[in-house]
């Protein structure tokens, strides 16, 4: 077996949407110029609504001012697929990696993200499948459990997946997640008898899957207190 490539695991917490937007941006572009080793970021996010290019006119159910009314924010970005919530006790992976340097295809890497949150359910006897035709992210049943949108720009990755943990669903009730309005959201908690560890027990085994599934040598780093200014 030939050496293992190294990724960066950055594990941020709770972070502003834009905030990890501007910093994907600029983690891409030092990528791109081979200033930086393939990264991956960990976190999660205040109460946000995120519209892909997708995105229809029936993505959302109640107004744009309504959800702002709620407290959850709003944003349109140039990732793939449709709409999706993201929030607390919701896990984020977002890797910024060399598609070229790993030798692996955008299909294969959506698949491979796919199994990584297949691998994660399984470690809880949750029986995961990636979607059907017209259906993105990995489902239980009927049943989404985790979202992906990635974007790909000259071979490098941003965006990435969201697995649901325990989110307040209550926030699913007013879009057609990811465009599909005839399924179920679900989540770990809802689909696992077992008793759940600690939320960063569960994050950390979600990174050891990706490394896993993409045969990378881990170094884990705390970057909560990061200044991205």
């Amino acid at each position: 077996m030939g050496v293992r490539r190294c990724l960066e695991a950055w594990k941020m917490g709770t972070v502003n949407y834009l905030n990890a937007l501007k910093l994907q941006e600029k983690l891409v572009s030092d990528r791109k110029g081979q200033k930086i080793t393939d990264t991956l970021l960990c976190l999660q996010y205040p109460p946000t609504y995120t519209l892909g290019k997708r995105k229809t006119d029936h993505s959302l159910l109640v107004p744009e001012t309504e959800l702002k009314n709620m407290g959850a924010e709003l944003h349109y970005t140039q990732r793939g697929g449709d709409i999706t919530y993201h929030g607390p006790h919701q896990a984020i992976l977002y890797p910024i990696v060399s598609l070229r340097d790993i030798g692996v295809g955008a299909r294969s890497y959506v698949e491979k993200l796919e199994q990584t949150m297949i691998d994660l359910a399984s470690i809880y006897c949750v029986q995961a499948r990636p979607g059907e035709k017209g259906e993105t992210g990995v489902w239980v049943g009927d049943r989404k459990i985790g979202a992906i949108g990635v974007r790909i720009q000259s071979g490098i990755t941003s965006h990435g997946l969201a697995f649901n943990i325990d989110p307040d669903m209550d926030y699913y009730k007013h879009i057609v997640p990811c465009g599909i309005s005839d399924k179920e959201v679900t989540s770990l908690r809802r689909e696992t008898n077992l008793e759940l560890p600690t939320e960063e027990v569960i994050q950390n085994q979600l990174i050891h899957c990706f490394a896993e599934q993409f045969g990378f040598s881990l170094v884990l780093l705390d970057k909560t207190e990061r200044n991205f200014e």
